[in-house]
C-alpha cells in the first residue's frame, strides 16, 4: 500500500533522547467528527506503515471522542507500544469550575481522562493546550513532574506559549530540580514564520525545544483549494475557525499560493507536497503534524518527503521571492 512512498526520517525531539518520526498524524477535527472511524483505522494504518511513529490529540478535539477513536484503534491495532508515541493535551476539558485551564486538579484529572479514552498505560507526550493566565506557572510544572514521576507522562511540553512563558517553565523547573518542558506545538507554514524562526530561536540552543508542528498547509491554503472562494465542507468553512480563517485566508496569500505553483510543478511536486517539504527542511522542526480526512490524501503528503532533497539554496530563494515575509532579525 505504501511501498511506493521515501523512507521515514527521524529526529531527536529538541535535546531529549526521543526519536520521532518527521512527519506524524493529527487528530483535529477529523477524528471522532469529520470522518468515520473506518476512515480513521486507514489513515493510522497508512502513517503506521509508512514509518510514522507519533499520533497526536487533545482533550478538546471532538469533546473527547477525538481520543476515543484512536483508543479503540490502538486496542485494536495492538501495536507494539515501543514502536509509537501518542500525546494529549490539556487546556479545555469542560465549561464546569475547574474543568478548563491548567491547574493542579486539572491537568491530573485531564491526564487520567486520556489515559482511559486512549487505552495506554501512559502518555509519551503531554501538552499545555495554551497558557493560563489564572494558574502560577510553578503550579503547572509541578503537576507535570508529579505525572512524570508516576509513570503516566514521559514528556510535557507547551502549545502555542510565548518564548518568555516556555522560559519561565524552564525557569521554574530548573530552580526546583523538576523535569522542564521539552517540546512545544506552534503553527508553522509559508505565511506563519516569526515564532519559529524567530522568537524561539534561542531556545533551540539554551534549553533544547523540540517542535512538533500544526497546520504546514496554513489549513489547506497552501494547496490551493480556496483560490476561488471556501466551499461548504472545508476546513476554513467551519463553525468556530473564524479566528484561522480571519488570519489566514487573505487575497495576498491566496495570490503568492497561486505563484508558488509552477514551482511545485517544476519541482515534480504537488503545492502540498512543496509546503511540508519547506516545513520539514527547517531542523528545529522535529515533526510536522499531517492533517488527512482521506487515505489518497494522506500519502500524497507523506511522499513531500521525496522533494526535501530538491529543496536547494536556490529553490528556497525562488519562494521566498513569492512570500517576500522572511522574519527580520528582532529583540527575541
Amino acid at each position: 500500500m505504501v511501498a511506493h512512498l521515501p523512507p521515514m526520517e527521524y529526529r531527536r525531539l529538541g535535546s531529549s533522547g526521543l526519536q520521532v518520526s518527521v512527519l506524524s498524524l493529527g487528530s483535529w477535527l477529523t477524528f471522532g467528527s469529520q470522518i468515520s472511524d473506518d476512515t480513521a483505522e486507514d489513515l493510522m494504518r497508512t502513517s503506521y506503515e509508512a514509518g510514522m511513529n507519533f499520533f497526536d490529540n487533545a482533550e478538546a478535539y471532538a469533546h473527547g471522542r477525538s481520543e476515543l477513536v484512536m483508543g479503540k484503534l490502538l486496542k485494536k491495532f495492538d501495536w507494539d507500544r515501543t514502536t509509537f508515541l501518542v500525546s494529549s493535551k490539556v487546556y479545555w476539558g469542560g465549561d464546569k469550575p475547574n474543568q478548563l485551564g491548567l491547574s493542579r486538579k486539572h491537568v491530573v484529572e485531564a491526564c487520567n481522562a486520556a489515559l482511559k479514552r486512549l487505552q495506554v498505560e501512559y502518555l509519551d507526550l503531554y501538552f499545555c493546550h495554551r497558557p493560563d493566565k489564572n494558574t502560577p506557572i510553578e503550579e503547572t510544572v509541578w503537576a507535570m513532574n508529579t505525572l512524570i514521576q508516576q509513570g503516566k507522562v514521559l514528556y510535557w511540553g507547551t502549545s502555542e506559549w510565548s518564548a518568555q512563558q516556555i522560559t519561565e517553565a524552564y525557569s521554574v523547573a530548573r530552580q526546583y530540580n523538576l523535569i522542564p518542558p521539552t517540546m512545544e506545538q506552534p503553527q508553522y507554514h509559508l505565511y506563519h514564520r516569526d515564532r519559529i524562526e524567530q522568537e524561539y530561536k534561542r531556545l533551540y540552543s539554551t534549553i533544547g525545544l523540540g517542535t512538533t508542528i500544526w497546520s504546514p498547509l496554513a489549513s489547506g491554503v497552501l494547496t490551493g483549494k480556496y483560490s476561488s472562494g471556501v466551499d461548504e465542507g472545508t476546513r476554513l468553512a467551519r463553525k468556530g475557525l473564524d479566528w484561522l480563517k480571519n488570519n489566514i485566508l487573505t487575497e495576498e496569500n491566496i495570490r503568492k499560493t497561486e505563484l508558488l505553483k509552477p514551482l511545485a510543478q517544476e519541482l515534480g511536486a504537488t503545492l502540498p507536497q512543496l509546503a511540508i517539504a519547506w516545513c520539514v527542511k527547517n531542523p528545529n522542526v522535529s515533526t510536522v503534524i499531517l492533517g488527512a480526512s482521506k487515505t489518497a490524501q494522506l500519502q500524497e503528503n507523506i511522499a513531500s518527503l521525496a522533494t526535501v532533497p530538491k529543496l536547494t539554496e536556490d529553490v528556497i530563494n525562488r519562494i521566498e521571492e513569492i512570500v517576500q515575509n522572511k522574519p527580520t532579525e528582532s529583540e527575541y
